[in-house]
């Protein structure tokens, strides 16, 4: 596969029954053969894309100073501002060149979940900042919901499997400021090959190219995505519980070609992640003698540990 299929949400939200199966089928299909999909239809609006890329660049804009003071130590980076060079993909000892914010979720009705979660960090110097980013969130939550309850159908499940464990769930939307190249990168990229952590992640459009996605026969393809397009991709969760039915494909932000060293480049990923407590136990319909269980059962707060460590955000107790 050398290119990113492309679905339509309101197929699987019609009331045409062949709609939304031709999408469970689509998205089913591209999420074993290359783990990624553009998503038409979905709940994040052009006016709420166009006020978070202008709230995130007035943020990356300020001093570093100011931007210091919401980078809150003990907390592994989970809500709040994270400095240039502070993150590096599992394996690499080189630190990607990027600094980010991390809106968290949004706890209801939940009060010792609530408690367990950090709290978001208010920016006082912009006052819509975190109005606009707690709404994105939220409409990205949605699209997700239903996304999973595709992939639930696809994967023969309940439609609503994924509900329980996505409500309050501890996903993460970050948008990431790439700054201009100063002097010739030593082994570094913006953002080196790697594979997401969590469920499902969802990419808002990302402003300029760089996004490379690397399919079965190991060739890098571009993943650009159309400006009324979320660009989806499954995470290592996902994959580990479907025992590799649903690839977690690698993916990697190359730097620009030094004519375009001196710009920036701007990316909002939503990270969906469940509860700690979901098991991610290989489903037993993923399982055969073709496919023998590829992995140890586990929880997605174990898991998710193990790999913050991995990626030197926490450090091991």
């Amino acid at each position: 596969m050398n290119q990113i299929p492309s679905v339509d949400l309101t197929d699987f939200l019609s009331s045409d029954p062949s709609k939304k199966e031709a999408f469970i089928n689509n998205i089913g299909n591209a999420f074993h053969e290359i783990g990624f999909v553009a998503l038409k239809g979905h709940f994040l609006s052009e006016t709420l894309t166009d006020s978070l890329y202008a709230e995130i660049k007035k943020f990356f804009d300020l001093p570093e100073d100011i931007k210091k003071k919401y980078e809150i130590e003990g907390i592994g980076g989970q809500r709040g501002y994270t400095s240039f060079g502070k993150e590096s993909a599992k394996g690499k000892e080189v630190a990607d060149l990027k600094e980010f914010w991390h809106f968290g979720q949004y706890v209801t009705n939940d009060i010792e979940l609530e408690k367990k979660y950090p709290e978001n960090i208010i920016v006082d110097e912009l006052p819509i900042f975190n109005s606009i980013g707690k709404e994105t969130y939220q409409q990205l939550e949605k699209t997700a919901k239903y996304v999973l309850r595709a992939i639930a159908l696809h994967l023969g499940l309940d439609e609503t499997y994924f509900d329980e464990f996505i409500h309050n769930g501890n996903s993460i939307l970050r948008p990431i400021h790439y700054p201009p190249i100063v002097d010739k990168p030593k082994g570094a990229e913006r953002a080196a090959a790697h594979g997401d952590i969590n469920l499902i992640t969802l990419l808002m459009g990302a402003h300029g190219k760089g996004l490379q996605v690397q399919n079965h026969d190991g060739e890098w393809i571009d993943a650009i995505a159309a400006p009324d397009e979320l660009m989806i991709n499954v995470g290592d969760m996902l994959s580990r519980l479907t025992n590799n039915r649903l690839k977690s494909t690698i993916h990697k932000v190359i730097n620009p070609p030094k004519e375009l060293w001196g710009t920036s480049r701007y990316s909002i990923p939503f990270f969906m992640h469940p509860k700690a407590s979901m098991k991610l136990n290989c489903l037993e319909t993923c399982i055969d003698e073709n496919n023998p269980k590829a992995y140890e059962d586990t929880t997605a707060g174990a898991f998710l540990t193990e790999r913050l460590i991995e990626l030197g955000l926490i450090k091991a107790s």
